[in-house]
C-alpha cells in the first residue's frame, strides 16, 4: 500500500471519529428543543457535553489539516467549490462555541434564551450541511481539466445530497438521544429513550434509501458489507434502546455512523473528488497527493501524536462518566 493510500484511510478515520463524537454533540444541541421541557432540563443536556464538546472538534481540525497537507489539490478544490456551505458550517461552529460559554454569563432570561436558540440552530445546520457536502463528494461535482470546481451553489443542492443531509441530521439526533439516555437520570432519561425510538425509525428509513442509492451508483462488494453492518447496527441500536441497555445502544448507534462513513469512503476510493463532467478530470489519491517525502514526515508525526491525543481524550470521558439530572442543577445556574 502506497503512502497516499494510507493517508486516504487515515483521513477517513479522522472524519469517522469526528462524526462519531461530534454527532452526539450536534444531536444534544437539537434535543435542547425537542426533548427539554424547561430551562433546567436544557441545562442538564448542555452539561452532558460540556466537558467534551471542544475536544470532539479537534477531530475536525485534524481531518482538515491532514487533507491540506496530504492532498493539497483535494483541499483546494473542496474548499473553493464548497466555499459557502463550509463557511456557514464554520460560522455555526464559532457561534455554537460562544453560546456554550456565554449562556450563563448573565442572569437575564432573554439573554440565556437567545444563546439556547443559537445552540439549537448551530447544531442543526452543520448536522445537515455535512451530509450535503459528503453526498456531493461521493456523487461527483463539476470539476474541469484544471481540477477547479466550475459549478455553482445550486448544483450542490441536488436530491441525493439533500437526502444525505437529512440522513446525517436524523442519525446525529438519534445518536444524541441515545447519549442523553446514557448520561441522564430521572424523567428526562425515560423521555430520551422514547424519543430515540421514533428518531431511530425515521433514521432507518432515510439511511436505507441513501445507502442503497449510494451502493447502486458507486458501490462494490466492500461497500455492500459496510452497508449491511450499518443497517444491522442501527436496528440493533433501536432494539437495545428499547430494552434499556443505553450503553449498548450508544455503541451500536456509533457503529452505525462508523459503517456508514466507511461505506462512503469505500465508494469514493481511489477518487477523492470525482468529476461529473469527465472521469479523467477526477481528483484521485495519486494526482491530488503531496510528495512521498511530505507524506513520510506526516506519518511519523501521526504515529507519535495520535496515541497521546486519544489517551487524553479517553481520560476526559472517563473522568466525566457519571450521569446527571435536574437535581444536580443549582437554582443559581439560571
Amino acid at each position: 500500500m502506497e503512502l497516499h493510500d494510507v493517508w486516504f484511510v487515515l483521513i477517513a478515520v479522522l472524519w469517522t471519529g469526528y462524526f462519531f463524537l461530534e454527532g452526539f454533540d450536534f444531536g444534544i444541541g437539537v434535543l435542547t428543543k425537542l426533548l427539554a421541557r424547561n430551562r433546567t432540563e436544557k441545562r442538564v443536556l448542555i452539561n452532558t457535553i460540556g466537558p467534551v464538546w471542544d475536544g470532539n472538534e479537534v477531530w475536525l481540525l485534524s481531518a482538515g489539516g491532514a487533507t491540506f497537507a496530504a492532498f493539497p489539490e483535494w483541499y483546494a478544490t473542496l474548499f473553493s467549490g464548497f466555499y459557502l456551505p463550509l463557511l456557514l458550517i464554520l460560522v455555526c461552529l464559532i457561534v455554537r462555541g460562544v453560546a456554550f460559554e456565554y449562556r450563563a454569563k448573565r442572569p437575564e432570561e432573554q439573554w440565556q434564551r437567545n444563546w439556547e436558540n443559537a445552540i439549537f440552530w448551530t447544531s442543526l445546520l452543520p448536522a445537515f450541511l455535512w451530509g450535503v457536502a459528503f453526498g456531493n463528494i461521493v456523487r461527483g461535482v463539476k470539476i474541469d481539466q484544471d481540477f477547479e470546481y466550475v459549478g455553482n451553489l445550486w448544483d450542490l443542492l441536488n436530491p441525493y445530497a439533500i437526502l444525505g443531509g437529512l440522513v446525517t441530521l436524523s442519525l446525529f439526533t438519534f445518536h444524541g438521544a441515545v447519549f442523553a439516555a446514557l448520561k441522564t437520570l430521572g424523567d428526562i432519561r425515560e423521555r430520551a429513550r422514547k424519543l430515540a425510538l421514533g428518531l431511530g425509525l425515521v433514521t432507518a428509513v432515510l439511511a436505507l434509501a441513501f445507502l442503497l442509492w449510494t451502493q447502486a451508483d458507486n458501490g462494490d462488494g466492500k461497500s455492500l458489507v459496510a452497508l449491511v453492518v450499518a443497517v444491522v447496527a442501527l436496528v440493533a441500536a433501536i432494539g437495545a434502546n428499547q430494552m434499556g441497555r443505553e450503553g449498548w445502544a450508544f455503541a451500536l448507534s456509533g457503529l452505525t455512523i462508523v459503517a456508514a462513513v466507511a461505506m462512503l469512503f469505500l465508494s469514493l476510493f481511489p477518487n477523492v473528488m470525482p468529476s461529473s463532467l469527465n472521469e479523467e478530470w477526477s481528483l484521485t489519491v495519486t494526482n491530488a497527493s503531496s510528495s512521498p517525502y511530505t507524506l513520510k514526515i506526516m506519518t511519523w508525526c501521526a504515529v507519535i501524536a495520535t496515541p497521546v491525543v486519544m489517551l487524553y481524550q479517553g481520560w476526559t470521558y472517563w473522568v466525566f462518566r457519571k450521569r446527571i439530572g435536574t437535581q444536580h442543577i443549582a437554582e443559581a445556574a439560571h
